[in-house]
């Protein structure tokens, strides 16, 4: 007797604890797909194209926490580009390695930096200029995620790039020519999918918009992320540093300016230091500048007459 109540106590135990394991599971593998179908936001760009500014006025929002950028992210997503060559693929295939195994622990990582390096909120935002060069992959992770991509005029970028002596890696900084390619080659890249997306999923911000029309540039922008418009965007100075108010870095370039109000002479002020050879070559350096609307020849173009795509 005592060894058929033993033995049935062994068999319920054991099956109270595959039941635990399932249960368990069930619940890992729940939360997993939870993390994926969040509607994350993701703000990019060249960087110095307004990014930091965009993600300050995103913060304002009650229901929104972006945060100061990651750094950990976009290198992330640079070392899943080798790692995708084609004979690295092989061998983790070869392994059990699989797209879906990576693409899953890619996500959850992710994921588990947006949600964990700040405050907890309804709708969590990253902000990492570069890591909008995987947009397209980065949407595969994320099925219901937003996309913002900021663009700025290259002759503002390059001029704050040099002057402010800003670091990118893998970009010599101290060239004008150079910068002026990288930076068409990373916007065509970068705009071409967004384009794929469509614009349900990813919108096209321009920089000098924003400063010249924020109230409906942004109203835009927040219809775009499914957010109730919010009159605190447009005093966003009173609210950085302060309770529940958008949280910046001391070591990011932009933090001292997106402290004040809103102005306009960022919009100007690589007229004079800019080369007269960027001047004269221009559409050679830089040929996506006028695919996207800009003036490239007026040597103090009037943004108010771009197309707005908002």
């Amino acid at each position: 007797m005592k060894i058929i109540q033993r033995t049935l106590l062994l068999t319920i135990t054991f099956l109270g604890s595959i039941l635990f394991v399932v249960v368990k599971f069930r619940c890992f593998t729940s939360h997993r797909k939870e993390e994926r179908l969040s509607p994350i936001i993701f703000v990019g760009g060249f960087p110095r194209s307004g990014t930091t500014l965009m993600r300050v006025l995103l913060d304002t929002h009650p229901d929104i926490r972006c945060g100061q950028e990651t750094h950990v992210i976009p290198k992330f997503l640079l070392h899943l580009g080798y790692i995708n060559r084609k004979r690295e693929k092989r061998r983790l295939n070869e392994a059990g390695v699989t797209e879906n195994v990576l693409d899953s622990a890619a996500a959850s990582f992710i994921f588990q930096i947006i949600k964990n390096h700040g405050a907890p909120a309804p709708i969590l935002c990253n902000k990492d200029p570069l890591s909008l060069r995987n947009t397209t992959y980065l949407s595969k992770l994320f099925p219901n995620a937003k996309f913002v991509l900021m663009v700025r005029d290259v002759r503002a970028v390059v001029h704050s790039i040099i002057s402010r002596k800003v670091v990118i890696r893998g970009l010599k900084n101290h060239t004008y020519e150079d910068l002026f390619r990288k930076w068409s080659y990373a916007v065509e890249k970068m705009d071409n999918q967004c384009t794929a997306l469509g614009r349900r999923k990813c919108l096209s911000v321009y920089y000098e918009h924003l400063v010249l029309f924020p109230e409906r540039t942004m109203k835009a922008v927040f219809d775009f992320v499914g957010v109730k418009w919010n009159d605190r965007v447009l005093h966003h100075e009173r609210l950085v540093g302060k309770p529940r108010g958008p949280v910046v870095s001391s070591l990011e370039k932009s933090s001292d300016q997106v402290k004040e109000p809103i102005y306009h002479s960022s919009l100007y002020g690589w007229m004079d230091g800019l080369p007269v050879e960027t001047w004269k070559y221009l559409d050679e350096l830089a040929p996506i500048m006028k695919q996207m609307g800009y003036d490239t020849v007026s040597q103090k173009p009037d943004y108010q007459k771009m197309a707005v795509k908002l």
